[in-house]
């Protein structure tokens, strides 16, 4: 195997073994013996346990971000957008379950200026969802509603696919994030909505 492929696969059985372990229960030698190979041979391959953590994190950020960007520069209405960029959320965490746990879970591990870049990779993202929230607010779409909890709420239902989702499930990715969509549009365009006095 190239030193690519074997690169590769190294950052695979880490992503498994940090989601089902956690980063600090998970040490070099958990890594290597998975792979097949002698604990000092992996560093032939990587420096430290962190930049595995860092690759699959940033990775995981780049796949985030390029979906929702997709989306929200579109010509699409806001609930189309919004129903778009749940679809491509839910398919980021399905198609890469183990990545997104740790996504999700064990990016603040990551120490100094890495952790720094992570963060403001999900500020961003979480930021392009509050536009297309905003987008439906000034259009009249969404009555007027606390963006945070809103954000909050869809991005909560989407991470949390990660503890049930089954790839030979009833439903596809597609049906799933459909559901959740026709869901959470009912609720935030409900006349009900109005009536919630939100705090600035």
């Amino acid at each position: 195997m190239s030193k690519i492929g074997r690169r590769e696969e190294i950052l695979q059985i880490a992503s498994r073994l940090f989601s089902q372990k956690g980063y600090h229960g998970t040490t070099i030698r958990n890594i290597s013996d998975e792979c097949g190979i002698l604990a000092g041979s992996l560093y032939a391959h990587i420096n430290s346990k962190e930049d595995l953590l860092y690759e699959i994190t940033a990775r995981g950020a780049k796949t985030f971000l390029n979906s929702l960007r997709k989306v929200t520069e579109s010509k699409l209405e806001p609930k189309e957008k919004m129903r778009l960029a749940l679809r491509e959320h839910i398919k980021v965490v399905a198609e890469d379950i183990d990545a997104a746990t740790v996504f999700f879970h064990e990016w603040k591990a990551l120490t100094g200026e890495r952790r720094q870049e992570i963060q403001q990779k999900r500020d961003e993202y979480e930021k392009l969802w509050e536009e297309i929230l905003q987008a439906g607010i000034n259009s009249g779409e969404f009555p007027k509603l606390d963006k945070k909890f809103a954000k909050l709420l869809i991005l909560s239902t989407g991470n949390y696919l990660y503890q049930w989702y089954k790839p030979n499930g009833e439903l596809s990715q597609e049906e799933i994030a459909d559901q959740f969509s026709q869901l959470i549009l009912t609720a935030l365009t409900s006349n009900k909505v109005d009536e919630i006095e939100w705090k600035e």
